[in-house]
């Protein structure tokens, strides 16, 4: 599956989920990330054509170039870093190792970017525990790394609902953030799931033409 089909089934899945993403930042932000998100994801749906044949990590940088010029607030610096990390990390045909890698590198970019840590209820509190799971699964030479991916990003994102909110808005409100999930955090978890759903499907198609 070219990674362009991928990418619109991910940026497709914000677009759908922007009302959950506004209830979501409405609780404990600005309630404007669903809005910016889908603003980005339509962004780059608009240039995929403009990008058929790029390399991944070329479509990668130009994602996140995207991201940057066209989401608000301080999701377009974040997600766009990130994207602009992983076009630098990745090689061109990324296994878990290298997945894992690139994370981490993510990671501490963003850490320097907002100065924001592991536990603060961010987004970092997805990236970490993938990072670490696809770390453990290339060691292991794990087959199921793609449903436990999916899984271990949508549970880190539902546990920062119990986290106290350090960074952003949320950090005013103090306890009142508690029960609330990350909106960041939730539109992580939807990325990385849709990247694994595709993926999954690809492996169904192919073994059932084999």
């Amino acid at each position: 599956m070219p990674h362009t089909t991928i990418i619109h089934a991910a940026t497709q899945t914000l677009i759908e989920h922007v009302e959950e993403l506004t209830a979501l930042d409405q609780a404990i932000g600005d309630g404007d990330h669903g809005l910016n998100m889908r603003r980005g994801a339509l962004a780059i749906q608009a240039k995929l054509p403009e990008w058929q044949g790029k390399s991944l990590n070329d479509t990668l940088k130009a994602m996140g170039m995207t991201c940057m010029s066209t989401i608000g607030g301080s999701s377009g610096p974040v997600f766009g870093t990130l994207l602009v990390t992983l076009a630098r990390e990745l090689p061109a045909e990324p296994g878990p190792a290298d997945l894992s890698r690139a994370l981490q590198a993510g990671i501490a970019a963003l850490t320097k970017l907002g100065k924001a840590e592991v536990g603060q209820k961010t987004l970092l509190d997805v990236l970490d525990p993938l990072q670490r799971m696809l770390a453990q699964a290339a060691a292991a030479a794990d087959a199921d790394v793609v449903s436990k991916a999916r899984q271990c990003a949508f549970d880190a994102a539902d546990a920062t609902a119990k986290m106290d909110a350090i960074k952003g808005r949320a950090s005013f409100l103090g306890e009142r953030a508690l029960g609330h999930v990350d909106p960041g955090s939730r539109s992580m978890a939807l990325i990385v799931g849709s990247i694994c759903d595709s993926l999954s499907n690809t492996a169904r198609a192919s073994s059932a033409a084999t």
